[in-house]
C-alpha cells in the first residue's frame, strides 16, 4: 500500500474531520479494502468529513487526494435491469443517449433507482458497491475518461472514506468479483434511428408538459417502491425495510440500525417468549460479552465453526493486551466455567438461563440487514439436565415455542427437523430446528435452532455434581431466536406496496386517519374519532392527524409501513355515527357501525393473520416437491422447490458434501454457465435443511433406496437453497 511518509492525521470527530483529509491505515472492517489487500492491489485509504454528492467530494478532497474522482449513477430500467455508470465529475451524462450508449436499446427507459440493495447509503454508490451484489444483477458501466487517468478515487462503501488505486486495477477489481465492467466512450456520437429524430423534430417548440404525478397521491405523495419483489427481490428488500422505517445503515458495514418501527416488533416477540420461557422455570440473567481466548478455545469443533467470525479486541487505547479477547459469537464458553462453580448436588439441576443481548460475528459474506448482519439481537437460553431425557424434552419444549413465534405471531409456516450431522451445532450432540420458505426468492432459511449439547461442553469444563450414585456428568442444551425473524416476516408478507404486517406484532394495529374537509374541519371530527378511540382501547392504535399531510399520502403511508387496519372517519360517518374499515392485507373496505366496532375490529385482525397464514402456506406448499431419483431432483431446485427426498442417514457428511457440489455443477450446466464461475455457483448448490420430524410415510427396511447412493433410505430428507 502507498503510504505518505509526513501527512498527519486529522482525527474525525461526528463524522467531521478537524481540518482536512488524512491518509490512514487500512480498516479491517471493510470488505472492499479487504479485498483490494486479497487481490494485492495497491491503493491508498483516505479519511474524511463526509462527502455523499460529487460536489462536496470536488469541494472538500479536490487535489488533496491522488487520481480522478468519479460519479455515479445507479440506473434501472424493468426489462433491460440495473446499470451503475461511473463517469468523471464533469460529464454531463445525456439520459436520452445512454441507453444506446449502454447497448439497451432506444425504448429502454432508465430512471434513478433505490441503492439500499447494494448494502450501501445513497452518497456511497461506487463501483465498489458491486462487491454486494451476490446476485450479479447489476452491470458496471465505466466512462472511458476514468479509465485514462493513472488514479482513480472513490468511496469504499462509506462516504466517509475514499480509496484510490489505478484505474487499471480498478477494472481488475471488477473482474475479480465477476462484474467486468462495460467501457463507455462518451466522446463518440450515437446515432439515432429516424424514428426516433423524426419523433424529436416535431416535438421542438410544443410546450413542456408538467411532470407526472404519482398515480396515487398528489406532489407530497411519499417515496415509493421502485422494485418489485417479483422481478428483483433483492432490491425490492432492501427498500421496504429502508423506506418502511425499520432500519438505517450504519457507518460499519453489516451493521444496522433498528429504528423503532423493527425494534417494536422485537419488542413484541420479545414479551411473548419472554413470558412463555418462564412459566417453564427460565430465569433471566446477563453474562459478559468477552470471553478470553483460552476458553473459546477449550472445544475444538466449537471454535471451529466459529473461528472465521469471531471479532477480537487487541489493544485498549494505545496498549496491546497481553491476551486478545474475543467478543462473544455465542455465549456456551462464557457461560459454562460458571456452572462449574455453581452446581453442586443433583439437587442443583435442571438450571435453567436466558439472557436477551446481541452477539458479534464477523463474517465476510454479503451482509443483509436482519438475515445476516455482523451484529445482530437474540436470546440465548442454557440449561443443564440430570438425563439425557430430560434435555431431550427441554430442547423440543423450546422447538415448540419457536414455531409458535413463527406461526401464531408472525403468520410464517415453518417446517420443524432435526439437522443432519454435517449442519448441527458445532460441539453439540443434537440440533433440531424450524426451517421457513421464502416464496419470492425461492430460498429456504432457518428460523431458529435448539440443541441438544449433550455432556460433550461438561465434560470440557468440569461441570460434575454430586448424585446418590457418585458424580453426575449434566446434559446440557442451548437454544436461540433472532431478529432474522424480523427479515423472514418481511420477506413471506411484503408486496409492492411495502410491508404487510402480522396483527399480533404490529407496534401499531390500527391507524385512524381524520379526512378533514373545508367544511369538515378537525375539531367537527373530534368526538367521533374519540368515540372510535374509546372503542378500540385495549388495541394499539394511534391517531394520525397531522395538518400538514393529505388523507391520501397518510394512506399511502401506512401501507409502506403495513398497520393491519386503517380507519376513516369522516363527514358522512360522522352523519351515520359510523367508521370506514380497510384491510392492509387484501384491500377490503367496509362501513361499520361504532357500535360493533370493536367486535368487527378484533375479528378482523384474527382474520387477517389466519388470511395471512393461509397465503404463506400456500406460497410455500406450491413449491414443495417429494422426489426419489437424482434426475429429478435438480430440476426441482430450478424451479425454486423445496425437494424432499429418501435418504441413506443423517450422518452420512462425505455424501451430503458430494450432493452439495455435483448439484451446483449440473445446475450451472442447465443455465448453460461456466463452471468457474464460483459466486453464482455457490448460490446454486443444495443443501440440508433437516430431517423432519413429520415424515410423510414409512420407509420399509431396505425397499426404498437414497435418491443419491442407491443405498437403503433410513429417513426422508428436506433440501434446498438457502439463505
Amino acid at each position: 500500500m502507498r503510504v505518505a511518509k509526513t501527512q498527519k492525521f486529522h482525527v474525525l470527530e461526528a463524522g467531521r474531520a478537524k481540518d482536512g483529509v488524512a491518509v490512514i491505515e487500512d480498516e479491517a472492517d471493510n470488505v472492499v479494502l479487504a479485498k483490494l489487500r486479497e487481490l494485492k492491489i495497491a491503493h491508498t485509504t483516505y479519511a474524511h468529513p463526509e462527502v455523499p454528492t460529487v460536489e462536496s467530494m470536488m469541494e472538500v478532497l479536490g487535489d488533496r487526494v491522488e487520481g480522478v474522482l468519479t460519479k455515479n449513477l445507479l440506473l434501472k430500467d424493468k426489462k433491460v435491469g440495473s446499470f451503475l455508470v461511473c463517469v468523471t465529475p464533469d460529464r454531463t451524462v445525456d439520459m436520452k443517449t445512454l441507453p444506446l450508449r449502454l447497448g439497451a436499446g432506444e425504448k429502454c427507459n432508465f430512471r434513478l433507482t433505490d441503492c439500499h440493495f447494494l448494502g450501501v447509503a445513497k452518497g456511497a454508490v461506487t463501483p465498489y458497491a458491486a462487491i454486494n451484489d451476490i446476485d450479479n444483477v447489476v452491470t458496471v458501466a465505466l466512462d472511458a475518461e476514468l479509465l485514462k487517468a493513472k488514479f482513480v478515487t472513490t468511496h469504499p462503501l462509506r462516504c466517509d472514506r475514499s480509496v484510490s488505486v489505478s484505474s487499471s486495477d480498478l477494472v481488475s477489481f471488477l473482474d475479480q468479483i465477476g462484474h467486468e465492467p462495460k467501457i463507455i466512450d462518451f466522446s463518440k456520437e450515437v446515432k439515432k434511428s429516424s424514428g426516433s429524430a423524426s419523433s424529436s423534430s416535431s416535438a421542438a417548440g410544443k410546450k413542456p408538459t408538467a411532470p407526472l404525478r404519482n398515480k396515487k397521491g398528489t406532489k407530497e405523495t411519499l417515496d415509493r417502491l421502485l422494485a418489485t419483489k417479483e422481478e428483483d427481490f433483492a432490491g425490492w428488500y432492501a427498500e421496504v425495510i429502508s423506506k418502511s422505517e425499520m432500519i438505517e445503515y450504519g457507518k460499519i458495514s453489516g451493521c444496522y440500525i433498528l429504528r423503532p418501527w423493527s425494534f417494536g416488533v422485537w419488542e413484541l416477540i420479545q414479551k411473548w417468549f419472554d413470558a412463555k420461557i418462564k412459566e417453564i422455570g427460565v430465569d433471566n440473567c446477563y453474562f459478559p460479552m468477552f470471553v478470553t481466548k483460552g476458553a473459546l478455545e477449550a472445544e475444538e469443533d466449537h471454535v471451529e465453526g466459529f473461528a472465521p467470525e469471531v471479532a477480537w479486541v487487541t489493544r485498549s487505547g494505545q496498549t496491546d493486551l497481553t491476551e486478545p479477547i474475543a467478543i462473544r459469537p455465542t455465549s456456551e464458553t462464557i457461560m459454562y466455567p460458571e456452572f462449574a462453580k455453581w452446581l453442586r448436588s443433583h439437587r442443583d439441576l435442571p438450571l435453567k438461563l436466558n439472557q436477551w443481548c446481541s452477539v458479534v460475528r464477523w463474517e465476510f459474506k454479503y451482509p443483509t440487514p436482519f438475515l445476516r448482519s455482523r451484529e445482530f439481537l437474540w436470546q440465548e437460553g442454557h440449561t443443564a439436565h440430570a438425563t439425557l431425557e430430560e434435555a431431550d424434552e427441554m430442547v423440543l419444549d423450546i422447538l415448540a415455542l419457536y414455531g409458535y413465534v413463527y406461526e401464531e405471531l408472525l403468520a410464517v409456516p415453518v417446517i420443524r427437523g432435526t439437522k443432519t450431522e454435517k449442519e448441527k451445532f458445532a460441539g453439540g450432540l443434537r440440533t433440531s430446528t424450524v426451517e421457513a420458505y421464502i416464496a419470492g426468492s425461492g430460498r429456504a432459511i432457518q428460523g431458529a435452532t435448539s440443541h441438544n449439547l449433550g455432556q460433550n461442553f461438561a465434560k470440557i469444563y468440569d461441570v460434575r455434581v454430586e448424585s446418590e450414585s457418585g458424580k453426575l456428568i449434566p446434559w446440557q442444551t442451548s437454544w436461540g431466536l433472532t431478529t432474522r425473524s424480523i427479515g423472514v416476516m418481511v420477506m413471506v408478507h411484503g408486496d409492492n406496496q411495502g410491508l404487510v404486517l402480522p396483527p399480533r406484532v404490529a407496534p401499531i394495529q390500527v391507524v385512524i386517519i381524520p379526512l378533514v374537509y373545508k367544511t369538515c374541519t378537525l375539531d367537527d371530527l373530534a368526538p367521533l374519532v374519540k368515540k372510535v378511540e374509546s372503542a378500540l382501547r385495549g388495541l394499539r392504535i394511534r391517531v394520525d392527524d397531522r395538518p400538514n399531510y393529505s388523507p391520501g399520502w397518510k394512506y399511502n403511508h401506512w401501507e409502506q409501513k403495513g398497520v393491519p387496519i386503517r380507519i376513516e372517519v369522516g363527514p358522512r360517518d360522522m352523519e351515520g355515527n359510523q367508521a370506514t374499515l380497510a384491510r392492509r392485507v387484501d384491500g377490503v373496505k367496509k362501513v361499520v357501525p361504532v357500535a360493533d366496532l370493536a367486535a368487527v375490529v378484533n375479528e378482523d385482525l384474527d382474520d387477517i393473520h389466519r388470511t395471512m397464514f393461509r397465503n404463506a402456506t400456500a406460497a410455500r406448499d406450491a413449491k414443495f416437491k417429494q422426489v426419489t431419483e437424482w434426475a429429478d431432483f435438480v430440476p426441482a431446485l430450478d424451479q425454486d422447490c423445496l425437494v424432499l427426498t429418501p435418504w441413506c442417514g443423517p450422518e452420512n457428511q462425505r455424501a451430503e458434501e458430494d450432493v452439495k457440489e455435483k448439484s451446483k455443477l449440473e445446475a450451472l450446466q442447465r443455465a448453460g454457465m461456466d463452471a468457474e464461475d464460483v459466486r453464482t455457483a455457490t448460490s446454486l448448490a443444495a443443501k440440508t435443511l433437516c430431517i423432519p420430524h413429520d415424515q410423510p410415510t414409512d420407509l420399509p427396511d431396505g425397499s426404498t433406496t437414497c435418491f443419491f447412493t442407491g443405498k437403503p433410505a433410513t429417513c426422508w430428507c428436506l433440501w434446498g437453497r438457502s439463505y
